[in-house]
């Protein structure tokens, strides 16, 4: 629809009503909005919704940064083992999203519900094992990451209770996950409001032993965020029986189905690789940093959250992307969605551009929030200019490997990830900080060059178009 002769009062309005309409949830057919107002309703709760995970990203850095150099490096090593779990529970998230926004688009709820139950049957029978080796491998698994003798004797509890901790993060991205892919971002949103909001009181708490609570270190700021994670598992299992989205869990659907589950297996064994692929990469930058000291890894751990918290807005727009493009597909219209697709990208390049040159210019002062070794500053506003000097390029390959995904073709970018992160950014980084002489600067420079190009082999990749002949 035009403005055109729409007086600016009108439009004023137009936009708080949907802004209003997207905050509380939108019950409209997405696939017969025009696409701008599509992405608007389905872009601001998943912002949003990123926004507060991107502020608990560095909510526990913030307050263990208080405890100093070592501390942080727990949490930097911990978090870089788990995005090798996270990796698991992405995959499945992206085979859940696929399948649950296809049958959203051809207009069959049934089938869409039971989808959901086999994610969230696959989710449990994933994390159990894994959370129990967690525990018991804990301190060998962060000797291996190359943590000081500090981290091995005081920061492994931190470890073992993130990890103990993988089934809530498990049901969290996968439920969120089926939510984003029926079109209840709003519902997402609030999910994980309610997880980072408890976990963003307690961990002060936890870790400093305010008023009743015991001082637990860097080991309270796990605890805080675990107990938040479940409790926002608990609040998604509440809204999926309580149906008043798009989608309800009934209980003729709490059925196992081998044919299901083996198509969102197959689906999601791709997605898995993919992003198996992305965050052993992140694990061996981290191994590589941990080899010039924690103050180097702390650095590294600060400017990667600061990054994160840029970043995760931007995956509600990807997202977006992601979920019309396999609502498009199921109504037989991929035109739609590709059009969703480069909306979405241009969106994201103004935001992440725009955010990208501030970090550029404010780097020190943004990092000295978080810690005041001078060492740590250094190679934390090092990183964080390197990196965001590329913002321009991840915008649009964002939004483009989360549309690969969201129409079910998970192939695609985990070759592109395999180039790029394996046989591209490991290789580069090794050069450069060790031969070349770069230091750590030659992680981030390496880092940064790698997401670039995964951004310019996406779009040429998407505009052939083999997605859209996908069937899930």
């Amino acid at each position: 629809m035009s403005d055109v002769g729409v007086p600016s009062e009108g439009r004023a309005m137009g936009f708080w009503a949907s802004l209003k309409e997207a905050m509380h949830g939108t019950e409209r057919d997405l696939t017969a909005l025009p696409v701008k107002r599509a992405i608007f309703l389905l872009a601001v709760p998943m912002v949003l919704e990123m926004v507060m995970e991107s502020i608990f990203a560095v909510v526990d850095v913030f307050f263990v940064g208080r405890l100093g150099a070592d501390a942080v490096a727990t949490v930097g090593l911990t978090e870089s083992l788990l995005t090798i779990i996270y990796a698991a529970a992405m995959g499945l998230s992206i085979g859940a999203t696929a399948m649950v926004s296809r049958r959203i688009g051809e207009k069959d709820p049934e089938r869409a519900a039971r989808t959901a139950v086999q994610a969230i049957g696959l989710g449990v029978m994933l994390a159990i094992p894994i959370s129990a080796a967690g525990v018991i491998f804990a301190r060998p698994l962060m000797a291996l990451m190359g943590g000081s003798p500090w981290v091995l004797e005081h920061g492994v509890r931190y470890t073992q209770v993130m990890l103990g901790g993988m089934a809530s993060v498990f049901l969290l991205f996968l439920i969120n996950a089926i939510f984003r892919g029926a079109g209840d971002a709003a519902i997402a949103m609030r999910v994980l409001w309610l997880a980072n909001a408890i976990n963003i009181v307690l961990a002060p708490m936890l870790i400093f032993g305010v008023g009743p609570f015991p001082e637990l270190g860097v080991m309270g700021a796990a605890v805080a965020t675990t107990f938040g994670r479940t409790c926002g598992v608990l609040y998604q299992l509440y809204r999926l029986a309580r149906g008043s989205g798009r989608l309800q869990i009934r209980r003729e659907h709490v059925r196992l189905e081998a044919g299901t589950m083996l198509s969102m297996l197959k689906l999601s064994g791709a997605g898995t690789a993919q992003a198996l692929v992305n965050t052993t990469s992140w694990v061996m930058l981290a191994r590589i940093v941990a080899t010039f000291g924690s103050a180097a890894v702390a650095g590294y751990t600060i400017a990667m959250r600061i990054v994160l918290f840029a970043l995760l807005p931007s995956w509600g727009l990807a997202n977006a992307a992601a979920t019309l493009v396999g609502q498009s597909l199921g109504a037989q219209d991929p035109a739609r969605g590709e059009r969703a697709v480069w909306t979405a990208g241009r969106i994201n390049a103004v935001f992440l551009g725009s955010l990208g040159l501030l970090f550029v210019l404010f780097a020190d002062p943004l990092v000295g929030t978080f810690s005041t070794d001078a060492a740590v500053v250094d190679h934390a506003s090092h990183a964080l200019r390197i990196i965001s000097g590329g913002f321009l390029f991840y915008a649009f390959g964002m939004v483009l490997t989360q549309s690969f995904n969201g129409a079910g073709d998970t192939a695609t970018p985990t070759f592109i990830n395999i180039f790029c992160f394996w046989l591209l950014e490991l290789p580069l980084a090794w050069v450069l900080s060790g031969p070349a002489g770069m230091g750590p600067s030659g992680v981030f420079l390496a880092l940064s060059v790698a997401f670039s190009m995964v951004a310019i082999i996406s779009a040429i990749l998407f505009r052939r178009g083999a997605w859209k002949l996908r069937k899930v």
